[in-house]
């Protein structure tokens, strides 16, 4: 790892020096991990290998909901993937998805990201809008958010709040 870590750190420095208005700074994960639930707001972006970055990312899963509300999205020069931003507990759960408790709103939102990277920012301004009316309202929620919706209780009720 400290090879790699080498590596990653020397590409991201010789990287921000070519950009010196952008604020350059390295943080140890484990620190970094506390000071996003202690301290959010001083963060703005980060760049992170794929391990740290999982950490930091289910991090921050626990402080909005869980990973089930988690958009993410992994953007490079000429490709773009969305899914949940977190290691989700519904990835690769049979059990949760042939009993519908899996949490849509994650992918709902990554939807959202992705129709937005498209150039439709009014398509993904109108699911992001139905998808927060839906968790606001909270009739609708999967069991990790406090309810008991199915999948396709949640995803219906977004659906019928799309104007």
């Amino acid at each position: 790892m400290k090879l790699a870590d080498g590596l990653f750190l020397e590409s991201c420095r010789e990287i921000a020096a070519k950009y010196p208005s952008i604020e350059y700074n390295e943080i140890i994960v484990d620190n970094c991990c506390m000071q996003l639930v202690s301290r959010p707001e001083q963060f703005d972006v980060m760049v992170t290998p794929n391990l740290y970055g999982n950490l930091v990312a289910n991090t921050a899963a626990g402080l909005v909901g869980g990973t089930g509300v988690m958009p993410g999205g992994n953007v490079g020069q000429d490709h773009a993937i969305f899914e949940q931003g977190a290691s989700a507990g519904n990835v690769g759960n049979d059990n949760l998805v042939e009993q519908q408790k899996a949490n849509p709103v994650a992918l709902l939102l990554s939807s959202a990201m992705m129709l937005r990277h498209l150039q439709f920012p009014s398509f993904a301004d109108r699911l992001e809008t139905a998808v927060k009316r839906v968790i606001a309202d909270g009739k609708y929620r999967t069991k990790d958010l406090g309810g008991t919706s199915t999948t396709q209780e949640v995803t219906d009720a977004v659906i019928a709040n799309l104007d």
